[in-house]
Parts: structure tokens; sequence; C-alpha cells
């Protein structure tokens, strides 16, 4: 009999993706018709393989006629995130709005509020500069998930400084505005069409609380919850997204310099992550993970220890609004 180590691999997360797809499908035209008693669908399209996946699913579930994808860039977008949203639209065969958010978030002093934040830390830090905030690699041996800014000057000098706690929560909670502000647009669509509000986090970003609360986790429905990210690759390649979109590398495209998820937030890339928490999930121990993504066992437990952290931080952010009483229901 094979041992787990023997038998955990990337096949081991392999689907039948053809039928998944039609389970999905499937599924949602029960919840969006019959649950929510809701039209169609809204899916704001990033040009990530996420949301295109999430858009060809749902033209599958009520026709491409009743699917409305929200394009929403804003000044600090990466420069293809507008042109592979419409490429995913368009093969999909589903109709788009462009709703550019930058005023929004001006209004709201998102950039402004960050800044003030990033100088706290960086005090030379202004006008014309770039930044993003990363996390060191689990794979790098560090045990302490101490988040750094990353500035660039605009002659292209990069420098780095640590984010104490304050200028961290400022920080993201100043950024934050960019996944709200986009939300309120998506149910917006939806209320004007009668439509529900279709959500795009994988298994990771679920699990691992890669979201912001009444941001991009708030949803009618989330399809792709239950996805690692390499299944969303299977799907995504099955239901024909195109291909310039499934090659492109994960990233947040929250910050100005470009950033990959890994080091925003996983510290380990989504492959190996994906196994790590297959193994976790299925009670499995770190030789066996270790094995199957080539870390140091020492390294996994690391990984097992960040997962739960991150667990427990996202509580918070899967809890519902509470109540102090019971509701009389006579």
């Amino acid at each position: 009999m094979a041992t787990p180590a023997e038998r955990l691999t990337l096949e081991s997360l392999r689907l039948d993706a053809g039928r998944a797809v039609d389970e999905i499908a499937e599924r949602l035209r029960d919840v969006v018709y019959r649950d929510l008693r809701r039209r169609g669908a809204v899916v704001g399209l990033s040009g990530g393989v996420d949301s295109s996946l999430v858009a060809f699913l749902c033209a599958r579930a009520f026709g491409p006629e009743r699917v409305l994808g929200v394009l929403m860039p804003e000044g600090e977008s990466a420069p293809d995130t507008l042109d592979l949203s419409n490429v995913a639209a368009e093969a999909a065969g589903v109709e788009t709005v462009l709703e550019d958010v930058t005023g929004l978030l001006k209004a709201a002093g998102c950039y402004e509020r960050r800044d003030a934040a990033i100088r706290t830390v960086l005090p030379e830090y202004g006008e014309g500069w770039k930044a993003k905030i990363v996390l060191p690699s689990l794979l790098g041996g560090s045990r302490y998930s101490l988040f750094a800014v990353v500035a660039e000057s605009p002659e292209g000098e990069r420098r780095e400084a640590r984010l104490t706690a304050t200028a961290y929560r400022e920080v993201v909670a100043a950024t934050n505005f960019k996944q709200r502000v986009r939300k309120m647009l998506e149910y917006y669509h939806a209320d004007r069409l009668d439509y529900a509000v279709v959500g795009t986090p994988n298994r990771l970003e679920y699990d691992q609380g890669f979201f912001v609360k009444n941001g991009d986790g708030s949803a009618d429905v989330k399809p792709i919850a239950h996805l690692y990210k390499t299944q969303v690759y299977q799907l995504a390649e099955e239901v024909g997204v195109p291909a310039v979109i499934r090659e492109r590398p994960p990233t947040t495209d929250t910050y100005a310099l470009e950033q990959s998820q890994e080091e925003f937030y996983f510290s380990v890339p989504f492959d190996k992550l994906d196994l790590c928490l297959y193994a976790k999930n299925h009670g499995l121990p770190a030789e066996a993970a270790a094995a199957a993504t080539g870390l140091d066992a020492e390294i996994v437990e690391r990984v097992y220890e960040d997962i739960e952290r991150k667990r427990r931080a996202a509580e918070y952010l899967h809890a519902p609004p509470l109540l102090v009483a019971d509701l009389d229901h006579d």
C-alpha cells in the first residue's frame, strides 16, 4: 500500500473538469433562480483567471445574455488589467460596463491616506513615487510575518522600510477602499438588473482570508470557493478561458508597483501552498507534503502554522453581523 507521501502529488488535486463545470453551473442556476430569485449574474472582472473562470461559469449557467461583467480599473491598475478583462468578457460572450473608480477613490481619500501612512516610515515618499507592501517568504526560512513597504522614486531608485503595526493597518485600511468601492458598483448594477453578485474567491483566498470584508469578500454566491488554485486553472482550461489569462501570474493589482499574491500575503507559491493546504485538510503529516512539494519538512510545519494563523484571523472576515439579543417571532 502506498504511503501518504507516495500518494500526495499535484494529481491529488486533479478533477474531472467537465463534470465539475456542469455541477457548478447547475448549482449556480439553483441558487440564483430558486434561492435568491434573481434573473442573472454580475461579475467583477479583473483580468485574472479566477474572475474570468467565474464569468465563463455564469455564462454556462444562465446564458451569456444574462451575465454582466463590470470592469473597474483605477489609476494604479496594471497596464494590462483592462485589456485582459475585455479579452475574458469577449471570449465568454458577456456584456460589459466600464466603471473607472479613480475619482471615487480620490474623493474617499484612498491615495492620500495611504501615502501619509507610508511617510511615517519613509518620509521622502511623495509625488510620483510608487509602492507595495511585502512579506518575507516562508521558503526563505523566515518565522515572522513582518510587513515592509517597498517604494520606488520617480528616478527608479528603490527603498524598503519595515512597517510599524500602525502604519501597516493604515495602509491596508486605505487600500481597502479599492475593493469596497468596486463592490458598491457591482451591487448597483445587480440592483438595477435584478441580478445576483457572484464572487470570485478560490479556496486559498476564502480559507486564508485573502479578501476584504464588505469588499471582494461580499457576494450573493461564491461558486469557486471550494476549488484549490490549481483546480481553478484546470476548469479555466476546460471552459476556454484564453491562454493569455491562464498564463498570467496571480497578482493583487492593488498597489502601484507590480506585486504577486505570494509576496503580499501567502508567502508560498500557490502550487506548493495548494498541496500543503490539501495535506493539512486531510490530516497528512508535514513529511507527506514535504515529499510532494520538495520542501523541507520543517518549512512545511511553518506553512501549517501559518495556515492556522490566517484561519484564526479570517474568522472575523467570515463572521456575519452579530446581534446582541434574539429576535422574537410570535
